[in-house]
């Protein structure tokens, strides 16, 4: 890549705005995963992006900003966003107030093109009733929060969001923490995630219905989402307490205090896990079980609750949605937000860009070429030609996505360029 962007700033050496399309829709087609051929197509956009992402750092964290600064290099975020912000670290919980001063400093240094937050911290994981993820987020507002024992809360717009801009459409930045307690941890997590993009990983969502009645409640839902995942993702419905000695794990969903036998287990790259419990997101000092260990063992996102929230589902992520979502090729930061309803309570941990199930192939043949990606989802859309790459463009194609479909004949295969639209 580095070669052809050298090759092409010799040609196009000019400020001209026009060249600086042709420039860019050249390195695109150059870009492109392929097998076979290489096709220059512009296809919707699907996911958030590195360039819209905003590391958060704390300059009183040694181990956040180590963190932060490995996290922009090993994933090519412009150094623009790496933002700062200051507060003495260890605690547990930070106060309201103390918070609100915090984020409002942080929104005033945000670039307006940032849609999202990764924060590099472990501690705090809270504040007041709220997690630090969904507070970030949302800004601190008790309606996140149950108003009594058991109650619902505010419900998120982000919920089963279908757009790419959320701070664009509703004014949100869903957030996530790069949770580890040392530096070698980190670097693990994140090299994990960086190992799983484009990788369609053959692994297995296990989707464990336990004895424990309380918080076994995602089990009703279980049998619908191997069904809904039948020939796009391998699905197994296990009754147990335990998942134990398997090597193919990318889903695991289960609903218990603690979960046994995770050093058994191998978590492909990208692998997103969590146990419905009480107190998953407390991170530290809790009876019940860290959401971190599920880091710790190999996962790469998990997922808790840092208050009482009682067993409602949509306080919890719904394994269907997670599943469903980061398969058409979203990040992990993105599947997780999207599937959980009631996010105020819940902290959201693991590496934000991992992206196993983004790759686009082409396949040239004599009539046309073949498309094969998940990044498309069910609905209707066109194919557009244009002989040169700044238009015009003409539609030479219409065609209907099917729920799952991963292979797509395209008309043309004619010189130009081409891009995909959804109607």
């Amino acid at each position: 890549m580095e070669k052809s962007q050298f090759v092409m700033d010799k040609l196009f050496n000019t400020n001209n705005s026009t060249w600086k399309l042709v420039r860019f829709f050249l390195l695109l087609s150059l870009s492109l995963p392929v097998t076979a051929g290489t096709l220059p197509i512009d296809l919707p956009r699907q996911r958030l992006t590195s360039e819209q992402l905003a590391v958060v750092v704390n300059d009183q964290d040694p181990l956040s900003q180590r963190i932060g600064k490995y996290y922009i290099k090993a994933r090519g975020i412009p150094a623009a966003n790496l933002l700062h912000v200051s507060f003495k670290p260890g605690k547990k919980t930070l106060p309201p107030q103390q918070f609100q001063r915090i984020r409002q400093k942080l929104l005033e240094i945000t670039p307006s093109s940032i849609q999202a937050y990764a924060i590099t911290w472990v501690a705090p994981f809270r504040v007041g009733c709220m997690s630090i993820t969904s507070a970030l987020t949302f800004g601190y507002d008790k309606a996140w929060c149950s108003d009594r024992t058991c109650a619902s809360t505010r419900r998120s717009p982000y919920y089963d969001y279908l757009g790419v801009t959320p701070y664009n459409d509703l004014s949100i930045r869903p957030s996530i923490s790069i949770a580890a307690n040392s530096f070698t941890e980190a670097k693990a997590l994140i090299d994990r995630g960086i190992a799983a993009d484009g990788t369609l990983p053959q692994g297995t969502a296990y989707l464990m219905s336990t004895q424990d009645k309380q918080r076994n409640v995602r089990a009703k839902d279980y049998l619908m989402t191997r069904r809904l995942m039948h020939n796009w993702i391998d699905t197994e419905v296990i009754r147990g307490n335990a998942l134990r000695d398997r090597k193919d794990v990318l889903f695991y969903f289960t609903g218990r205090k603690h979960i046994d036998g995770l050093e058994t287990l191998k978590f492909l790259p990208g692998a997103i896990a969590d146990h419905l419990t009480s107190a998953g997101g407390v991170l530290s000092g809790s009876k019940q079980m860290s959401a971190l260990r599920w880091l710790e063992a190999g996962a790469t996102g998990s997922f808790g609750t840092v208050v009482e929230p009682c067993n409602h589902l949509g306080k919890f992520p719904n394994p269907r949605l997670v599943m469903e979502h980061y398969s058409h090729g979203q990040t992990l930061l993105e599947a997780y937000w999207r599937s959980v309803q009631q996010p105020g309570e819940g902290l959201f941990i693991g590496e934000p860009l991992a992206a196993p199930y983004d790759k686009v192939v082409f396949k040239k043949s004599a009539t046309g070429t073949q498309l094969i990606t998940r990044n498309l989802t069910a609905g209707d859309y066109r194919l557009s030609h244009s002989t040169t790459p700044i238009g015009p463009f003409r539609q030479i194609q219409h065609f209907r996505v099917k729920p799952h479909q991963q292979r797509f004949d395209l008309s043309g295969g004619q010189p130009g360029y081409y891009r995909i639209e959804s109607l």
